[in-house]
C-alpha cells in the first residue's frame, strides 16, 4: 500500500528557507552600505498611490517589521514575499515597517499608509510602548483605533496581531499587563493572533544582532516561517 506523501507548511517553509539562503548569498557581494534598512523610508516612499490588481498584504510595524540594520530583501517581510511568490501566490507585499514606531505614532501614520488599501494587515506594534514603560491602556487603544482605520479603507480585511514581549527588568506586574494585551485585542478585534513573533528568536545570540534584540538575517528567517504558518490559512492560491 502506498501512503501519501503531504508536506506540512512548517516543511515547506524550511525548505524555502534553505532556498532563500542561497539566491541571497549568490547576491551579496551586490549588496553595500547603502542598501541598508536604517529607517525603512526608503521603502515606505515607494508605497503604490493607486490599488493595485494583486492582492495586498501589508506588515504594518517598528524596527522588527523594517528589518533594522538589514538590506530590505532580507527582512522577514521580504522573505515572505519570495516564499509566495515560490509557492505561486499572487501577492504584493508592502513592508510599512518604521523603526522606533510606537502606538500613538502608528495611529498617526496609518491613514498615510492606508493610500493602499490592504487585503491582510499584519500587526506589530507594541514593543516600543513596553520598553519605555508607556501606560498600557493608552497602548491598546492605539492598536484598537489602527485596525479600526484598516477596516474602514476595507471592511473584508484580515488582520493578524503580532504579540510580543518585554524584558524581566520591568516588574511582574508589568509584563503580565503587557502580556495580555495582544489576546486580549484579539479577541475584542476578531483578528488573528501570533501569539510572540520572536518565539525561538528573542535571546539567541547567534539569531541577533550586537543589540542583542533586533534580529539578524538568521533571526528573520525563523521569524517568517513563525509568521508565514499563521498567515497561510488566509491566502487565496493563484
Amino acid at each position: 500500500m502506498e501512503t501519501e506523501n503531504k508536506k506540512s507548511p512548517s516543511h515547506t517553509a524550511h525548505i524555502l528557507c534553505f532556498l532563500f539562503l542561497f539566491l541571497m548569498g549568490c547576491q551579496e557581494n551586490k549588496t553595500n552600505k547603502a542598501g541598508e534598512n536604517k529607517n525603512n523610508s526608503k521603502e515606505l516612499d515607494n508605497l503604490p498611490m493607486e490599488s493595485t490588481k494583486k492582492k495586498v498584504i501589508m506588515f504594518f510595524g517598528n524596527s522588527i517589521t523594517a528589518g533594522y540594520r538589514l538590506a530590505l530583501d532580507k527582512s522577514f517581510p521580504a522573505i515572505i514575499g519570495f516564499w509566495l511568490d515560490s509557492l505561486g501566490y499572487d501577492y504584493e507585499v508592502i513592508n510599512a515597517g518604521l523603526s522606533g514606531e510606537t502606538s500613538a505614532a502608528g495611529k498617526n501614520r496609518i491613514e498615510w499608509v492606508l493610500r493602499t488599501v490592504p487585503d491582510i494587515f499584519i500587526l506589530e506594534l507594541g514593543a516600543n510602548d513596553g520598553l519605555m514603560g508607556l501606560p498600557l491602556k493608552e497602548t491598546s487603544k492605539n492598536l484598537q483605533e489602527i485596525i479600526e482605520k484598516v477596516r474602514q479603507s476595507n471592511p473584508n480585511v484580515k488582520v493578524i496581531i503580532a504579540g510580543m514581549k518585554v524584558p524581566p527588568n520591568l516588574g511582574q506586574e508589568y509584563i503580565s499587563q503587557f502580556d495580555g494585551i495582544f489576546p486580549e485585542l484579539a479577541k475584542k478585534t476578531q483578528a488573528a493572533l501570533i501569539p510572540f513573533i520572536l518565539d525561538k528568536v528573542a535571546g539567541e545570540r547567534e539569531l541577533n544582532l550586537e543589540d542583542g534584540i533586533h534580529p539578524n538575517v538568521e533571526g528573520h528567517l525563523i521569524i517568517a516561517n513563525t509568521v508565514f504558518e499563521h498567515l497561510l490559512p488566509y491566502l487565496d492560491k493563484k
